[in-house]
């Protein structure tokens, strides 16, 4: 599937690194790829939210749980998932904290694959983790996935990852039944979230009708 990105050594699972600034944006922007991942290779997941409060906090582990238990997700995954409590709408104003969490991950971290927020977003909490990423993580391949929202910023992403319906199903399902809380917000709904991945099927023609789509800015072949 990602043949075009850097593998592991053999023997050794996939290292990958998902960071999102809110419970959700994760498992919305790059959920289906990584159910996958897991369906063609051992990967070994870090898992790290940045915004949430007692009842998202909630819901973001049990979403993040389900996730890592599919596929070829190593077990030791499970106790790779960090839920941080930063004010959401405020990351900006705790760049210095935010700056040590990241240097964190770095230190007891070497992914061969990170997934984040693009940098072109314009939401305020998207964009700080997207510049931290590419800030701390300089010599990693980065797929920065895509979020629709009121912004309106969705641009024209240049990597994709087609998805079996399957898989797509499973990712809407596992979405809308551990998220409950966030069931009243307009863009929170089966058809957004489908008909984002059946337009970005239609863009790379997929056989199965549907892909998710990143921001591809480097990759060394």
């Amino acid at each position: 599937m990602l043949r075009f990105l850097p593998d592991s050594p053999p023997g050794q699972p996939l290292r990958v690194l998902c960071l999102g600034a809110h419970c959700d944006d994760v498992e919305i922007g790059a959920g289906g790829t990584l159910l996958a991942l897991a369906q063609e290779r051992p990967i070994e997941v870090e898992w790290v939210i940045l915004t949430s409060d007692a009842v998202r906090a909630r819901e973001a582990r049990s979403s993040a749980r389900w996730f890592l238990s599919q596929g070829q997700v190593l077990p030791a995954s499970l106790e790779r998932i960090h839920i941080h409590e930063f004010r959401p709408s405020f990351l900006p104003s705790h760049f210095e904290e935010l700056k040590e969490l990241f240097y964190g991950i770095r230190q007891r971290m070497d992914p061969h694959l990170v997934f984040s927020h693009h940098r072109g977003d314009r939401h305020q909490d998207h964009h700080m983790v997207a510049e931290l990423t590419w800030n701390t993580f300089r010599n990693h391949a980065i797929l920065e996935y895509e979020i629709a929202k009121f912004e309106g910023d969705l641009g024209q992403p240049n990597a994709f990852v087609e998805l079996p319906r399957p898989l797509v199903d499973a990712k809407i399902d596992a979405i809308r039944t551990h998220y409950a809380s966030q069931a009243d917000k307009t863009w929170f709904d089966e058809e957004a979230f489908r008909g984002l991945m059946r337009l970005r099927g239609i863009e790379c023609n997929a056989t199965s009708r549907y892909a998710e789509a990143f921001h591809l800015s480097k990759i060394l072949l």
